[in-house]
């Protein structure tokens, strides 16, 4: 059986954001995993780009045997719905599942109290403070990097949809460490100056 990871996508997801790594489990994961797709509703959901996705489970029937829990941004997080999202959230990290989120889905997760005692990082600490308001007290733990993994959760800003993807395979072990790293070069430096060997060509075909 297939380890699932969820990929929360709200209206206006933003699709670049979930691309590298979905792909990336297929290419890399040797078959392991499927990727999964959760809304608030089973209702076609529409990304930035305009791709349009028919989400696989709703947030109140999802499985509870899933290796991740992937937050995909966009431009619906702070709506008043997304709170919605915040019981799941909650439950991922009782359960020490891998927990990631990217541009202004970090920025929700500070406003679930899940970015107080990790490090992470954002798009900008200013507009995550005031935000979270009072529900966030990490400041002293924000990193002022593309992505930071710390104890199971994953956070990136909105230009770092590669880093993203990278940190998230690292923590799933979805290949052997140095075969993520080939692909995440490949990807980050590009075909002619990426250092890695001949056969990750094979990736750009």
């Amino acid at each position: 059986m297939k380890k699932q990871v969820l990929f929360i996508l709200l209206e206006q997801f933003a699709d670049w954001e979930a691309a590298y790594l979905s792909s990336a489990l297929y290419m890399l994961g040797n078959g392991q995993y499927e990727v999964k797709t959760v809304s608030l509703t089973t209702d076609m959901v529409t990304s930035i780009g305009g791709l349009c996705v028919m989400p696989d489970y709703s947030i109140h029937d999802l499985p509870s045997d899933y290796e991740a829990l992937i937050l995909v941004g966009g431009m619906s997080w702070r709506n008043e719905e997304a709170a919605q999202i915040k019981p799941l959230v909650r439950k991922c990290l009782a359960e020490k599942k891998i927990l990631g989120g990217i541009c202004d889905a970090s920025g929700f997760l500070g406003t679930a109290g899940v970015l107080n005692d990790v490090s992470h990082t954002s798009n900008d600490l200013d507009n995550l403070k005031q935000w979270a308001g009072e529900r966030y007290t990490g400041e002293h733990l924000y990193r002022m990097q593309q992505a930071v993994s710390d104890r199971n959760i994953i956070t990136a800003n909105g230009t770092a949809a590669l880093e993203f993807a990278k940190e998230v395979l690292l923590a799933l072990k979805a290949a052997p460490e140095a075969k993520i790293m080939e692909w995440y070069n490949f990807h980050k430096f590009g075909y002619y100056e990426a250092p890695m060997p001949k056969e990750a060509t094979e990736w750009n075909n």
